[in-house]
C-alpha cells in the first residue's frame, strides 16, 4: 500500500475514475435496485454529455447515487466540484457568485434565486454498462472544499485527483481490518458535501471498492433500516452527535463491522458504550478540510492518535504543521499536539481554546467534556464570551440540552470537578443546539443565543430559555 501511496503522491500521469470490476455494486438501498459500477459509469457519461459549459459545479443533491453521478460527470467534462460549508441557499449562492466568472452552476435540487446559475438534474434512465473505466489527469482539480466557518469566515481549499486517490488509499488502509476480504457496505449520516462525508461515503466507494447506501438517514429508525439493507459487512459513518442520539434511542441495529466517527471530539465513554451495544469497533478519524484525514484511533481503548503512513507532525507555538503524502505542501493547523516517541500524538486543543483566569488554566474542550458528563445533559458546549472592555477577561458561558434540569442544577453538578473561576457565569438551556449537518457549532450562532441569557443564579433561569432557538 505504501508504494501505491508514493505513486499517487507524485501527481503526474493519469488515474482511474473508479476502481474495481464493472459488475461490483457501487450503490445500494433507497428503494431501488443495486447500482453496479459499469451501469453507473454509463450514466455518468450520459450526464456529462448534457452538462453546461463551465469550470465548477455545486451538486445540490443529498442522494449519494446522484452526488456520485454529478462528481464523475463533472470530472468527465473537465469540471470540478464546489463543496459549500452548508446547503443553505444563501451560502450556495455566495459560493456560486465567487466563481461566476468561471461559469459555476448548481446542479439539481431546489432552483436557486437569480443571478445564481441553476441546472436541473436530467432523468438519465438506463444505459448499456461500460466495460472500461475512464481516467482523469492526476494533477486535475477534483474539488474545492470550504471550511465550516465555525471559527471565522469559510476558507477554500483545492483538492486534486492525486490527493483524493492517495487519501482514499490511506483511509482504506486504516479501516480495512474491520471488514476483511468482503466488500464493506457503508451507511453514512453525514452529507457528501462535507469533506469527511466526501472521503468516507463518496471516495471510499468510488476509489476504495466499497458500496454505499443511496440515502442519508438521520433518525435512529431510518439508520437501522438503511443498515438492514446492506448485504455485507456494515460500516456506519457518523458523528458523535448522531451516535449519541442512536444510543439514547435504544433502537436495535443489525451487526456492524465497525463505526467511524469524526467532525467533533468523541468521548471514550461514548465510544465504549457504542462498541458494547453494537459489537463493531469504533474508529475515530482526525483531519480537516485543509488536510483531509491524517490520523485515527480506537477511542474506547486509546487516548493517543496514530498518524497515517508517511504523515509527519511538527508542533508549533500556535498549532501544528502537518506533512502527508496526499498534501502538496505542509499545512498549518491551529490544533496543539503533544508528540510521543513512537510517533503517536495527543491532542491538546487549540490555542484559542486555552483559558487563563486568575492565574489558573483550563481549556474549553475539557470544560465542555465535563459539562457533557453531568447526568441528564444530552448536549452542550462551553464558550468564552468576548471581553466587555480592553484588559478584561471574557466570561465563561454555556449552552445545554438537559430536559428536567435547571441551569442551577448543572452549575451545582459542575462544582465538584471545575474550579470556581471557570464555572459558567451565563447559561442557556435549549431544546437543541444549533448544530450543522455534521454536528459543528458556529461561534457567532452561540453568542447570539447567549446575548440575552440571564446569569445562572438568577431566578428567571428556571424557565430554561427554551423559546429561543
Amino acid at each position: 500500500m505504501s508504494a501505491v501511496i508514493q505513486i499517487h503522491a507524485q501527481a503526474t500521469g493519469r488515474l482511474p475514475l473508479a476502481s474495481g470490476d464493472p459488475d461490483r455494486v457501487l450503490v445500494f438501498g433507497g428503494g431501488a435496485a443495486p447500482v453496479r459500477l459499469g451501469g453507473f459509469l454509463a450514466q455518468a457519461h450520459a450526464l456529462a454529455a448534457r452538462l453546461p459549459e463551465g469550470r465548477h459545479m455545486v451538486p445540490l443533491v443529498e442522494d449519494r447515487h446522484r452526488f456520485l453521478l454529478a462528481f464523475c460527470a463533472a470530472a468527465l467534462r473537465g469540471q470540478s466540484l464546489l463543496l459549500p460549508p452548508s446547503g443553505a441557499p444563501g451560502t450556495v449562492a455566495e459560493i456560486l457568485r465567487t466563481h461566476a466568472a468561471a461559469g459555476a452552476y448548481g446542479l439539481g435540487g431546489t432552483p436557486l434565486e437569480p443571478p445564481a446559475r441553476h441546472v436541473p438534474l436530467p432523468d438519465l434512465g438506463q444505459a448499456a454498462p461500460c466495460n472500461g473505466v475512464p481516467q482523469v489527469e492526476a494533477a486535475a482539480l477534483a474539488a474545492i472544499g470550504y471550511t465550516s466557518g465555525s471559527t471565522g469566515r469559510p476558507q477554500a481549499h483545492a483538492k486534486t485527483w492525486a490527493a483524493f486517490a492517495t487519501g482514499t488509499a490511506q483511509n482504506r488502509l486504516a479501516l480495512a481490518d474491520l471488514w476483511g476480504d468482503a466488500q464493506p457496505q457503508i451507511v453514512a449520516t453525514v452529507p457528501p458535501q462535507h469533506m469527511y462525508g466526501m472521503e468516507l461515503s463518496v471516495l471510499l466507494p468510488l476509489l476504495g471498492g466499497a458500496a454505499v447506501h443511496a440515502g442519508r438517514p438521520l433518525l435512529p429508525a431510518d439508520v437501522a433500516r438503511a443498515l438492514g439493507e446492506a448485504r455485507g459487512p456494515r460500516l456506519l459513518v457518523t458523528t458523535p452527535v448522531h451516535l449519541s442520539a442512536l444510543l439514547r434511542s435504544g433502537v436495535a441495529l443489525p451487526p456492524l463491522a465497525g463505526l467511524v466517527s469524526a467532525t467533533a471530539p468523541l468521548s471514550p465513554e461514548l465510544a465504549a458504550q457504542a462498541e458494547a451495544r453494537y459489537g463493531g469497533q469504533v474508529r475515530e478519524m482526525f483531519g480537516s478540510t485543509e488536510t483531509c484525514v491524517f490520523a485515527c484511533r480506537r477511542t474506547a481503548l486509546e487516548s493517543l492518535w496514530r498518524p497515517m503512513p508517511g504523515v509527519r507532525l511538527w508542533p508549533q507555538p500556535d498549532g501544528t504543521q502537518v506533512q502527508a503524502p496526499h498534501l502538496p505542501a505542509p499545512v498549518a493547523l491551529a490544533d496543539l499536539v503533544e508528540m510521543h516517541e513512537d510517533g503517536r500524538f495527543r491532542l491538546c486543543g487549540r490555542q484559542a481554546d486555552l483559558l487563563e483566569i486568575a492565574g489558573k488554566r483550563a481549556s474549553l474542550g475539557d470544560l465542555t467534556r465535563r459539562l457533557l458528563a453531568v447526568s441528564g445533559v444530552e448536549d452542550g458546549v462551553v464558550v468564552q464570551l468576548d471581553a466587555e472592555r480592553d484588559g478584561d477577561v471574557g466570561r465563561i458561558a454555556a449552552l445545554a440540552v438537559a430536559p428536567g434540569l435547571s441551569a442551577a442544577d448543572i452549575v451545582a453538578a459542575l462544582r465538584g470537578s471545575v474550579d470556581p473561576v471557570f464555572l459558567p457565569r451565563r447559561m442557556r438551556l435549549l431544546p437543541a443546539l444549533p448544530r450543522n449537518a455534521t454536528g459543528k457549532l458556529r461561534r457567532d450562532a452561540l453568542l447570539d443565543l447567549l446575548n440575552d441569557a440571564p446569569a445562572p443564579h438568577s431566578s428567571s433561569i428556571a424557565d430554561g430559555g427554551g423559546g429561543a432557538a
